[in-house]
This record gives structure tokens, C-alpha cells and sequence, in this order.
């Protein structure tokens, strides 16, 4: 952001990063991004991490350092937090202006001054279909973030709320292409060695599955890669 602040400037600041978290070829490299943005962007930013909901448990995905990791680790294991509020209850924003007199989390605000955060702020990355997580800035210092810290980081996490979920779903989508392609070429060795059907070879490697506890997926990459033919 230029020294002086001008909308124009950061609107064009903001521009180039959309494009740019849009642009990342994984998830990880998406988040990683966004994470570097807030520590770049966010005035009295000195580190951030997201902290997201992943096959229905919270984790952190992205960090600038451990000092960002250790705060979400923390919140876990006593499970209270900024941000597990912003996460689980759908707060949309909080900011603590100083940590060490912060009273509404008795279990969690003592040890992350102890840590060396001073003050925090975060931002629930959402979009319309869904909560994804969120967005936490840490500072040593306190009362590092005025209101206009929170606009750019509203900003900023709005944007990354859309490149996350954009990541997510094309990293879902080439999952469920590859996958596909696994069942299929399984099926036809299948169909090739029992000398059967499509049809009898995947109730063959649904029973396997459903026998062995194995997901379908995983069944037919073992087949394909190791070229065994489940019994049955």
C-alpha cells in the first residue's frame, strides 16, 4: 500500500492480490499467500494464521510462524478463543486491543500474552455457501490495530474468503476426476480377469469395500497400483 493511503492505491493493491490468490495451484499455496498479504498489508500485522474446519475438526492450515500456530493450539486444547468464536459462532470480526487485560477468555488470554501477543484481530472467512475458517492477526504489541487495520483486514479476508473456497472446490473437483478414473480403470481389470460385467465388477468392489472398511476410491488405487484382485 502506498505511504500516503489513497483508495485508489490500495484498491489496486487488493486487485493484484485477488488475481494473484486466484492464480496458486493448491490450497496450501493459496492460504500460504494469504497469510504473507495480512503480515504485508494489514498495518501493525507482525504475524497471522488461518485456522479452518477440515473434515468437521479445526486445524491451523497456514501460519507465519510457530507463535501463530502455538495461539491456535492453545485455543484447541482449552477450547475457548477469538478465534474458534470467529470460527465455530460465526463472529464475524474481533479485535483485542490488549491481551493481557482481556477477560473473556480467562483459559486462553494469559498464555498468549505469555507468548508475546500483545493484541489481536480476525476475520471469518465465509462465503455465502459456507463457513471456511479464520483469519487470525497477532501483534507483540498492544492496541496495534485501529479501525483502519480492521478495514483492510476485512478487505483482505473478503478476498481471501473467495480464493479459498475457489481452491477448495477445484482441489474437490480434481479429487472426484482422479478418482473417477481410478474406479473405472479398476473396473475394467476387473471386467478383464472374472470375466464379467460393469455391473458385477462394482458390486465385486463395493462388497470389498464395504468388507474391508476401505473406501471405494482407495480400493481401486490399491488395485491399480498393486494390480491385486480383491477376493470375492
Amino acid at each position: 500500500m502506498a505511504p500516503d493511503g489513497r483508495p485508489d492505491d490500495l484498491a489496486t493493491v487488493l486487485a493484484h492480490m485477488a488475481r494473484d490468490l486466484l492464480s496458486q495451484q493448491t490450497v496450501q499455496q493459496t492460504l500460504d499467500r494469504v497469510v504473507a498479504y495480512a503480515v504485508d498489508l494489514v498495518d501493525g500485522c507482525e504475524r497471522a494464521g488461518v485456522l479452518a474446519i477440515e473434515s468437521g475438526s479445526l486445524r491451523t492450515l497456514a501460519a507465519s510462524d510457530d507463535v501463530a500456530t502455538a495461539s491456535d493450539m492453545i485455543q484447541l486444547e482449552v477450547g475457548e478463543g477469538p478465534c474458534l468464536d470467529a470460527t465455530l459462532r460465526d463472529e464475524r470480526v474481533y479485535r483485542i486491543a490488549d491481551m493481557a487485560a482481556d477477560e473473556r477468555w480467562p483459559g486462553y488470554a494469559p498464555r498468549a500474552y505469555e507468548l508475546g501477543i500483545g493484541s489481536a484481530m480476525g476475520f471469518l472467512l465465509y462465503t455465502r455457501e459456507r463457513n471456511l475458517g479464520a483469519l487470525n492477526l497477532y501483534s507483540g504489541r498492544r492496541e496495534a490495530f485501529g479501525e483502519h487495520a480492521e478495514h483492510i483486514g476485512w478487505l483482505l479476508a473478503s478476498h481471501a474468503a473467495v480464493a479459498f473456497a475457489s481452491a477448495r472446490s477445484d482441489a474437490q473437483l480434481q479429487q472426484a476426476i482422479v478418482s473417477r478414473q481410478e474406479i473405472g480403470e479398476a473396473l475394467g481389470i476387473v471386467m478383464e480377469r472374472q470375466k464379467v460385467g460393469e455391473q458385477e465388477a462394482f458390486d465385486l468392489l463395493r462388497r470389498q469395500s464395504q468388507d474391508r472398511n476401505v473406501k471405494l476410491r482407495d480400493l481401486a488405487r490399491r488395485l491399480t497400483e498393486t494390480g491385486e484382485l480383491p477376493d470375492g
